[in-house]
């Protein structure tokens, strides 16, 4: 009995050991975790359904930040719209950074110019 199962328990042996030694040292192989593309940040999200939600993702990083607002429903994700970030603007999710008041704060924020709201 035991000659049929060693080649079966060796097999599963062999998987596990694998399996711990990607999971161990998959930061050291090449190409695996390196993140390509941009980094991509998620500012805040309005549920308006039991699976609608509209959500404000930051893409890039530094002065090529752009803000986009996505409508995230079952099956689709659509972008309802999209602006460049200034770069006086405060990143909510830095370290150091004041609570913000959510979307609404932060919508008013930007459309503010020098001479009050557009």
């Amino acid at each position: 009995m035991f000659q049929n199962a060693a080649p079966a328990l060796v097999l599963l042996l062999l998987m596990v050991a694998a399996a711990w030694f990607l999971q161990r040292y998959r930061r050291h192989l090449p190409g695996i975790a390196s993140q390509k593309g941009p980094s991509l940040q998620l500012m805040s999200t309005l549920s308006l359904g039991p699976q609608q939600r509209v959500v404000t993702v930051q893409l890039g990083e530094g002065a090529d930040r752009v803000c986009l607002v996505l409508g995230v429903a079952p099956g689709s994700i659509t972008a309802l719209h999209q602006m460049p970030l200034p770069p006086e603007v405060v990143d909510p999710l830095s370290p150091g950074a004041a609570p913000a008041g959510g979307f609404a704060a932060r919508l008013a924020q930007l459309t503010k110019g020098p001479h009050g709201p557009r």
